[in-house]
């Protein structure tokens, strides 16, 4: 990851603009994913990461913990900074942050074509194909 990212850990009210930037750009416009479905009434409740460059926020994620594991999803890089490491750093600082809190595992809904790079940090396919958002998935697990 370049120098000049950072990685903070935010509540939905005060990352909300941010937030809400990213996904749509990522969820609604570039994947069609309907507001219905992305707005799930859950941000409240979740954690955020936000990936800062220099300028401004450029990745997100969330993660809901339930009781001793951390569902992480939402995670989404600007298509113009994408290939540089961001997921990577997204995935590693939610790592971070569940073991300091103690949880024994992450679960996430992988898109399948993201299954790979979800492998590289030790994440596990747990289920079929699945679609959610018209998009095909898999859930994925990372235990510790």
């Amino acid at each position: 990851m370049k120098n000049n990212l950072k990685i903070e850990i935010v509540k939905w009210i005060d990352g909300l603009s941010q937030l809400k930037n990213i996904r749509e750009k990522v969820f609604i416009q570039e994947q069609k994913v309907t507001p219905q479905l992305e707005w799930d009434g859950m941000d409240e409740k979740a954690i955020h990461f936000l990936v800062f460059n220099d300028k401004a926020a450029i990745g997100c994620a969330r993660a809901i913990v339930i009781k001793d594991h951390m569902q992480l999803g939402r995670m989404a890089v600007l298509k113009e900074y994408r290939g540089q490491g961001i997921g990577g750093a997204l995935i590693e600082k939610a790592m971070t942050i569940a073991k300091l809190n103690q949880l024994s595992a992450i679960y996430i809904s992988a898109q399948c074509h993201a299954i790979d790079f979800y492998k590289k940090f030790g994440f596990e396919v747990t289920s079929d194909i699945y679609l959610d958002a018209e998009i095909p998935h898999r859930d994925m697990a990372l235990d510790f």
